[in-house]
């Protein structure tokens, strides 16, 4: 079968959609809808489909099977709940939505249609990411101790300024954390499991007309009783990879966007040799570190084409609404710890 895709909303984001569309086996963009008549048109010329003068036409057409949501981050639920009661599919750009109820509204509907959500957490398909998350599940690492999150990148003036949403808690829910870091918090909570409390400070540093924070430090315990470190900003010029890092009593890995810079294990095998050697130079983009079109589409490629799985088989996608939802609620929890100046239990 084909998946046949609409894109709501025509910004840089979905540029990125429609070209993984192109590539994923057993998807094809057909259509697009913007507000904005002009950004479809544009859009449509490039990517070639056809544009829709309203939402409402879209999903009532019976060429869509799937809906792929590319509005801002705190407008995902309306299109989100409006293509689950027409019977399409629905793939969200992360995050889900920008609180966990919002979140919980979107799950919902499409339980409710019997329709798959997806969210594009692609860095999650990432080899290196896989190997990871193997080497913890294989208790490579003894008793985890650390698990930290860091991304330290840059965004000038002139990005917030581009849009009247960007930076803006109705509709951005949150600056470096929700907007920038995201991917890797749910890197994180997917490699470590789930977070008991945290504590954070976050701060608005250096940019000005915005409401949200460009620099966030939070301290977390997991469940698992590691303890970790999230510090996100976009004050860190000129930007660095993002990175995670896990250690514990047995060995330590270290990983920076694609490539794994550290791969050692008190039981060492030959296969981590060739880990080594196989895993490095495998960033190939800026991973928007400093410039946020400096990705590469190949991730959500995969997204896209594990979602067509997920339909043709009637499973689970790998990044559905439920792990989407993760990161939101732990982001919201560390706000709120800095809000309130206390610990937050999760």
């Amino acid at each position: 079968m084909t998946l046949r895709f609409g894109i709501v909303g025509c910004g840089m984001i979905a540029n990125f959609h429609a070209r993984a569309l192109h590539d994923a086996a057993g998807a094809e963009l057909v259509g697009c809808y913007s507000r904005s008549q002009e950004s479809a048109a544009k859009f449509a010329a490039e990517h070639g489909c056809r544009t829709f003068d309203s939402l409402e036409a879209m999903l009532a057409d019976p060429e869509i099977d799937a809906v792929a949501i590319c509005t801002p981050s705190g407008a995902h639920l309306d299109p989100a709940v409006a293509a689950a009661a027409a019977g399409k599919h629905v793939m969200v750009e992360k995050p889900l939505e920008i609180t966990p109820e919002r979140c919980d509204a979107i799950i919902e509907a499409c339980d409710a249609a019997k329709v798959k959500l997806g969210v594009t957490f692609q860095s999650r398909f990432h080899r290196s990411s896989q190997l990871l998350k193997g080497a913890v599940e294989a208790n490579r690492f003894g008793r985890i101790t650390l698990g930290d999150a860091y991304v330290k990148w840059f965004r000038s003036q002139e990005y917030y300024d581009s849009g009247a949403w960007r930076g803006t808690w109705k509709l951005d829910g949150g600056g470096a954390l929700m907007n920038q870091a995201i991917h890797t918090v749910d890197l994180l909570l997917w490699v470590m499991g789930p977070v008991a409390e945290v504590s954070a400070m976050v701060d608005t540093a250096t940019h000005e007309r915005i409401e949200v924070e460009d620099v966030a430090v939070a301290t977390v315990k997991f469940r698992n009783g590691a303890l970790g470190v999230i510090e996100a900003t976009t004050t860190a010029y000129p930007g660095a990879l993002k990175r995670i890092e896990i250690s514990g009593n047995r060995g330590s890995a270290i990983l920076e966007e694609e490539d794994l810079k550290q791969w050692d294990f008190a039981d060492a095998t030959e296969e981590d040799a060739k880990v080594r050697e196989e895993m490095q130079g495998k960033t190939k983009t800026g991973g928007g570190a400093a410039d946020p079109a400096a990705i590469g589409h190949h991730g959500h490629t995969m997204v896209f084409e594990d979602f067509v799985r997920a339909i043709e088989a009637d499973t689970v996608p790998v990044t559905d609404g439920r792990e989407g939802r993760r990161s939101v609620e732990l982001i919201n929890a560390i706000y709120q710890s800095a809000r309130e100046n206390r610990t937050v239990k999760l």
